[in-house]
């Protein structure tokens, strides 16, 4: 998923974001300057955003996450924008404010992304991540795999950032934040019951079927590669497709341990391959599903 980046934080470049489009000129542009020690990853850049999404004075924002600096273009005074990133606990704080060139207005103008044809891949990415949803949670009950079932859940998760995108599509920040706390809610109750069953079966037993975990997992490998397909025209264009081609990256990263696990499963003849993995993926989402709890409107 990713709702968070499983060992891939802190080696993003520069992504702009070209979805705020308000009438700036480069007479009263202005440039902001902000260090935020906490944001590494994509779940941060997704917080940041929508955080921001309800300034109209607001023209463009540049993330730079292995620097961990966010650049803001912006009309008018600084010090709105600056309270509402430090309401998100990212230790954010303004370094620099200085009027804008006309070359950066004229670069947050430009879109070069065609936002029509971006709403059918999230469409179609979507979808494919709400069917594996289903397929390996099924499967994952069937064959006893902590790791299946915690893999469908980053699926899941993935599936409802998705799904917040398009619908926060023409709605204001308080629904965008609503519909965020829900997905947000639903991956933490979702988290908690894996690592809770991870810990049930580490217990009690069981007794994961290695050659369905590989099988499930190849599937769902084959779906990450197409998501990957998909959007790898889009991953340079606006913040929101850059961050989701990085979950799909990182799903696929994480179909690779699954398929690791039933290997391991099968040559050991131990289940703490699958438990292990579970319990790593399942931790990653619960730490995602907090993060979107702690979102403010």
């Amino acid at each position: 998923m990713s709702s968070d980046c499983n060992g891939q934080c802190g080696s993003e470049v520069s992504v702009v974001d070209n979805s705020f489009k308000g009438p700036t000129t480069a007479s009263d542009a202005q440039v902001s300057i902000y260090k935020v020690p906490k944001m590494d990853c994509p779940s941060e850049e997704r917080m940041i955003r929508m955080a921001l999404t309800g300034f109209d004075n607001i023209q463009s924002l540049s993330f730079d996450l292995s620097n961990r600096k966010l650049e803001v273009i912006h009309q008018s005074a600084a010090a709105p924008i600056t309270s509402k990133l430090e309401t998100l606990g990212l230790g954010a704080s303004l370094h620099t404010t200085e009027d804008a060139s006309p070359e950066s207005v004229r670069a947050a103008e430009s879109s070069n992304a065609n936002e029509t044809e971006e709403s059918g891949t999230l469409w179609i990415l979507l979808a494919i991540n709400g069917l594996m949803f289903l397929v390996e949670m099924t499967m994952g009950l069937i064959a006893q795999s902590a790791g299946l079932i915690a893999d469908s859940l980053d699926m899941l998760a993935d599936a409802a950032v998705y799904g917040i995108a398009l619908y926060a599509v023409g709605h204001g920040i308080k629904m965008q934040v609503r519909a965020a706390h829900v997905a947000g809610i639903l991956q933490l109750i979702l988290a908690a019951g894996v690592l809770v069953e991870v810990g049930r079966r580490f217990l009690f037993g069981s007794d994961p079927q290695s050659l369905m975990m590989m099988a499930v997992a190849s599937v769902a490998l084959i779906a990450n590669i197409s998501c990957l397909l998909l959007i790898a025209k889009h991953r340079e264009g606006g913040a929101h497709m850059k961050a989701s081609w990085i979950f799909s990256a990182n799903d696929v990263v994480i179909n690779l341990g699954v398929v690791l696990a039933g290997l391991l499963v099968a040559w050991t003849g131990s289940n703490y391959p699958d438990l292990i993995i579970g319990g790593v993926v399942g931790g990653v989402v619960l730490i995602g599903a907090k993060r979107i709890l702690a979102l403010k409107g």
